[in-house]
């Protein structure tokens, strides 16, 4: 099997809970909300997430905001590449992927404008071969076209086989599959917790990947 590995973006490579509830915060503070009303978007976010039009007219309404949906979604999408954050070890960890031969990318659903800035601004864009976002190609997960067009923008090809890594069962494990990934070939992790540290759950990520990457990481654990 060629070293292929795919990752998804959000709750998967960056800490998006919590870029999400400093947004929230400052969204808070902008529109005069109450403390209690930070814990209302947060949950709400976990509702719906990710349909961001559903959200943003959900809290129009429960403000009661003079904003049309629009604006609002567009300044969320505006300010989220800037509060966003990837672990700098897990930066480190994706180039020593590299650095072993491994073809590295990412495959996301959102906005462009959004998913974009979170790529660059994160530095992300610069650690991997190439990246499929949503968004640009016109196509999300769990569409099979995305994870091909990923896999071709990293040099490789999904029927020579390879590693698909994600939190999201239908978006990103089912998708994989359906591109042509076998079940054992699409690991399922959980999303960032509070539990654990951000570069203690990707060194668990990474351990659920073959034996070549388990060696690169060891020494770091």
């Amino acid at each position: 099997m060629q070293r292929l590995a795919l990752f998804a973006l959000g709750r998967t490579l960056i800490d998006l809970n919590g870029a999400f509830l400093r947004c929230a915060e400052e969204f808070a503070e902008q529109h005069h909300l109450k403390p209690e009303d930070i814990s209302w978007l947060t949950s709400l976010d976990q509702d719906v997430h990710p349909h961001r039009e559903v959200f943003f007219t959900k809290v129009r309404e429960h403000f009661t905001l003079p904003e049309p949906v629009e604006e609002l979604w567009a300044g969320y999408r505006q300010r989220m590449p800037y509060l966003v954050k990837c672990d700098p070890g897990v930066l480190a960890e994706l180039g020593d992927l590299r650095a072993v031969g491994w073809r590295v990318g990412i495959v996301t659903n959102g906005m462009a404008d959004n998913q974009l800035g979170k790529l660059r601004r994160t530095g992300l864009a610069d650690v991997v071969d190439g990246y499929a976002v949503s968004g640009v190609e016109g196509v999300r997960k769990p569409d099979a076209r995305l994870f091909h067009i990923a896999a071709q923008r990293c040099g490789a090809s999904l029927a020579k086989g390879g590693w698909m890594v994600g939190d999201n069962l239908v978006a990103d494990i089912a998708g994989a599959q359906a591109a042509g990934l076998r079940e054992s070939e699409s690991i399922e992790v959980p999303g960032w917790g509070t539990s654990i540290t951000p570069i203690t759950w990707w060194r668990t990520c990474l351990r659920r990947l073959p034996s070549c990457v388990i060696r690169i990481s060891r020494d770091k654990c």
